[in-house]
């Protein structure tokens, strides 16, 4: 069966961007300390990809497909890599909607031609600024999300989009063990709060977590 993933131009776009990934990978250590503050950050990186992997974009596309969220949230758009995973999913599914996050005007526009040029721009809705600010106008009801901004923030985002989440609502979490203080993953694997978490062992900490 031939997905949207598969589709020679749609792979060509995500291959070129993953490419251009790979190539700043040694610029951008140590340039997301949280040390600064998130708008130098965003000013710091606007250059940088900090894509999910490969294998991550493979796992966002199959969750979504199994899932079949009528709406996504995703917290750090960046270059639309891991955004374009999830609309070749969302289009395929035939239904759904995908609300994504961005600070950064260089990434702004660079993502919008790309969703454009890919042909999935009327299934995405970007929200432009601190998601802090911005996913608080959300009003879901929010069956799946991916935490994929600085790390140290993902549990801010998630407590924001708690109220809107459903019950068997899937969360995913990328990058989550650069949290050097756990935050997220401590509130998430306390049974008290009203998930069940696991790390899956992909990249730099990819958690899968569902609201009960």
């Amino acid at each position: 069966m031939t997905t949207t993933l598969n589709q020679p131009e749609y792979a060509s776009i995500i291959d070129q961007l993953f490419a251009n990934a790979r190539l700043d990978a040694e610029r951008r250590q140590g340039v997301s300390s949280r040390d600064y503050p998130l708008e130098e950050r965003a000013e710091a990186c606007q250059d940088f990809y900090l894509s999910v992997a490969p294998d991550s974009g493979r796992l966002l596309y199959s969750l979504v497909r199994a899932v079949k969220p009528t709406t996504i949230v995703e917290y750090g758009m960046s270059y639309g890599i891991s955004t374009l995973h999830l609309a070749a999913a969302v289009r395929d599914n035939g239904f759904g909607h995908i609300v994504t996050t961005e600070m950064s005007s260089r990434k702004l526009a660079s993502a919008r031609a790309t969703f454009d040029e890919a042909g999935v721009s009327d299934l995405i809705t970007i929200l432009a600024g601190d998601a802090r600010s911005t996913l608080q106008t959300v009003t879901g009801p929010v069956q799946f999300v991916l935490l994929d901004g600085w790390p140290d923030l993902d549990l801010t985002v998630a407590k924001i989009l708690e109220p809107v989440l459903t019950h068997g609502a899937v969360i995913v979490g990328d990058n989550v063990s650069l949290d050097p203080d756990h935050a997220y993953l401590n509130y998430v694997r306390a049974p008290e709060n009203g998930y069940i978490s696991t790390p899956l062992g992909l990249d730099k900490g990819v958690e899968l977590t569902v609201r009960l």
